[in-house]
């Protein structure tokens, strides 16, 4: 491992180890979202049995979508690291700005330790409980489905390592506005329902108006959800799989820039009070 790297990886590794400390927690999230996943799955088997031919995608499709959602929504981007704000408040942050460290580099290292073990262990359960447990048990229609191929399930990967990255660098602008704010309850007023709606978690962006659809799909929070989980079930192959992963990555670095310009703004005008 180079040298520079280590300092990143040894804070996204303690993150993350002191997150997975939270088990409690974690099998609540896995019994709310697997409630949640199968009520939001009832709802669609009902709308396909009067309107099936409607719909823009098939129901198999839409259920695997669902407990996708469910298994992942530790990832969204919808809430500001609350270790950010507290280290604003109590003048912490100024440990980090004495590290011989880029602040960027190394708040992204610790947020994305924080949001990746707060998921794992939620999608771990909910794959064997949506995707071994249901078969077993005569449940197939209601059931997580692998992907189709080959193709979708190597094209999932580098779709899955490119949504987690995004939605990281989301974070990192909301952490640099709760910086700036010192405050995280107005940035997350604004960012979960604009994470839950524009990412298709609410529902795939599929199954939106044909006006606004075109949009929807170019804008960045596309790429947390509606295109790496349309790469799996193979709605989107060939080119269009690789023109959505060009889009996750091109959104990624963009919003990579941006949040490195605001912080480094911030931090010159950020004051610490106290001592």
């Amino acid at each position: 491992m180079q040298a520079w790297l280590r300092p990143y990886t040894a804070a996204f590794r303690a993150r993350f180890l002191l997150m997975l400390q939270y088990r409690v927690a974690a099998l609540a999230g896995f019994a709310t979202q697997c409630w949640w996943g199968a009520i939001k799955i009832m709802v669609y088997a009902a709308f396909y049995e009067s309107a099936a031919a409607a719909a823009p995608m098939s129901l198999p499709n839409v259920v695997t979508y669902t407990w996708l959602g469910q298994a992942f929504l530790a990832l969204l981007p919808w809430v500001a690291d609350p270790e950010v704000g507290s280290a604003i408040r109590t003048g912490g942050v100024g440990y980090d700005r004495l590290r011989p460290l880029d602040t960027y580099s190394y708040w992204y290292a610790r947020t994305l330790g924080w949001i990746v073990a707060r998921a794992v262990p939620r999608a771990v359960l909910m794959l064997v409980a949506a995707g071994i447990v249901l078969p077993l048990v005569g449940l197939e229609a209601w059931a997580w489905q692998p992907p189709p191929n080959a193709e979708a399930a190597l094209l999932f990967v580098p779709a899955f390592v490119l949504m987690v990255m995004l939605a990281v660098a989301v974070l990192m602008l909301a952490n640099v506005v709760v910086a700036a704010c010192l405050n995280e309850r107005g940035v997350n007023a604004v960012l979960t329902p604009l994470v839950i709606v524009f990412s298709g978690s609410l529902v795939p962006l599929d199954f939106f108006p044909d006006a606004v659809r075109p949009l929807l799909h170019l804008q960045p929070l596309a790429g947390l959800v509606d295109i790496p989980f349309r790469i799996y079930f193979a709605d989107l192959r060939g080119v269009a799989a690789v023109q959505g992963l060009a889009l996750q990555a091109a959104w990624t670095l963009a919003l990579i820039g941006v949040g490195r310009f605001a912080m480094a703004r911030m931090m010159q005008r950020l004051e610490m009070q106290g001592g």
